[in-house]
């Protein structure tokens, strides 16, 4: 199986995901097999009334960072769809960064399981956890 690099992962997301995905000034700190983490910086556009980060960010986070994980855990990207997506929120989470850790949980032919641990300021103290089915087309 062949490693992605963060610069191939960076080009995939430029050329492959929504201009909306990509003002989110997404960074892709790791991609492989285990995984992949990425980082959304802090910003007030993607805060709701009160200065939190806003649901809407953090589930798309959360559904781009598994399309790393299942690109990290082949070893190549592969045209896939998310069948379900479920989220359990934490704590709000507010000026800082927002990191999400995916990892596969249950690889398949073409279904794929996993799961992706989102945090702030501290990754002791995770903001939400996200469970996600895709199926590879």
């Amino acid at each position: 199986m062949s490693e992605i690099s963060s610069a191939a992962a960076a080009e995939f997301l430029k050329a492959n995901l929504a201009p909306w995905i990509q003002d989110l000034a997404i960074t892709i700190e790791r991609i492989d097999a285990a995984g992949a983490v990425l980082r959304v910086p802090s910003s007030p556009r993607l805060n709701r009334n009160g200065g939190t980060i806003c649901g809407q960010a953090i589930m798309a986070l959360a559904d781009t960072a598994m399309i790393f994980a299942i690109a990290g855990c082949l070893g190549e990207f592969r045209p896939m769809t998310t069948v379900n997506q479920t989220a359990a929120f934490l704590r709000p989470a507010a000026n800082a960064d927002l990191v999400a850790e995916a990892a596969i949980i249950k690889p398949g032919r073409t279904i794929m399981y996993g799961e992706v641990k989102l945090f702030a300021d501290d990754a002791t103290r995770p903001v939400s956890h996200v469970t996600s089915t895709y199926m590879l087309l």
